[in-house]
């Protein structure tokens, strides 16, 4: 039992530290020299920041950090307001109807991308889509939005309804209701949703690499992207420029922590 129980608390250390590595290699790999050929695992005996300064000049990382901000930011914002809003009514009134279509939210959520991109695409052609910042942010929130709901209706799903009935006996309506009583309520989820739909918004590459094809509105991954090629590879620039693509997510993370884990449990397991 000793040893179970010893286990038990070295397994998240061990864990952690194997979650660590590639955190480790990249910043190792981002601070040497394109002329150092030493093992990937030794810390270079120097400070060289050239890779910083090469990678965020010549991808051109200042626009694509504020391109990738803007699309982010605009689309965790339509995540949080039409992902609560929908699942209020989910939540609250589990109708046929709206049985129906919490089951057809989820389902949307097996749907691969890349099966539909063609099509897609082609109508982006045909709305005038393409390169522009209204239609990637609504791309992102139309893929990411059954996540958004199916965690939010999960977690009002655990909030008790007597707040609700007391609200309605205040002569509190249904949007006030939902303004004034929920909203507060729900943000360890929000926090939830901002950070598991943020990273990938933030890192999308498959819908980032074709809806936004000039260079001024690309997004961090598709600037990195011109680093590796079949000709050319500069894995330095390329561990720098992700070691500052990862700043503000680990930021993000770090600020929205405490409410993270609350509201997946909640949101994932009551759904």
């Amino acid at each position: 039992m000793r040893d179970r129980a010893k286990w038990l608390r070295l397994s998240p250390v061990a864990l952690g530290i194997v979650y660590l590595i590639p955190f480790y290699i990249l910043i190792t790999t981002s601070l040497k020299k394109e002329s150092d050929l030493s093992s990937k695992w030794a810390l270079p005996g120097y400070l060289d920041l050239d890779n910083f300064v090469q990678a965020w000049s010549n991808a051109r990382l200042d626009s694509a950090f504020v391109n990738t901000l803007v699309v982010t930011g605009c689309a965790l914002a339509l995540l949080v307001l039409l992902g609560s809003l929908s699942a209020y009514p989910l939540a609250r009134y589990p109708s046929r109807w709206n049985k129906l279509m919490y089951v057809c939210f989820v389902s949307a959520l097996i749907v691969p991308p890349l099966a539909i991109l063609v099509p897609l695409y082609k109508f982006y052609v045909d709305l005038g889509g393409i390169n522009t910042y209204w239609g990637i942010v609504l791309l992102q929130t139309t893929f990411y939005l059954p996540m958004a709901i199916f965690l939010y209706t999960g977690f009002i799903k655990s909030i008790p309804k007597d707040l609700d009935e007391a609200a309605m006996i205040d002569g509190a309506g249904k949007i006030g209701l939902f303004l004034r009583i929920l909203l507060p309520l729900l943000k360890p989820v929000t926090a939830s949703v901002m950070i598991l739909c943020g990273v990938q918004i933030w890192n999308d590459y498959q819908f980032s690499v074709f809806f936004l094809q000039k260079a001024d509105m690309q997004t961090f991954t598709v600037a990195l992207s011109v680093f590796i090629g079949q000709f050319n590879s500069n894995i330095g620039w390329v561990a720098a420029g992700s070691f500052i693509a990862a700043v503000p997510l680990a930021a993000l993370y770090l600020f929205l922590q405490r409410y993270f884990i609350n509201g997946l449990a909640s949101g994932a397991v009551k759904g």
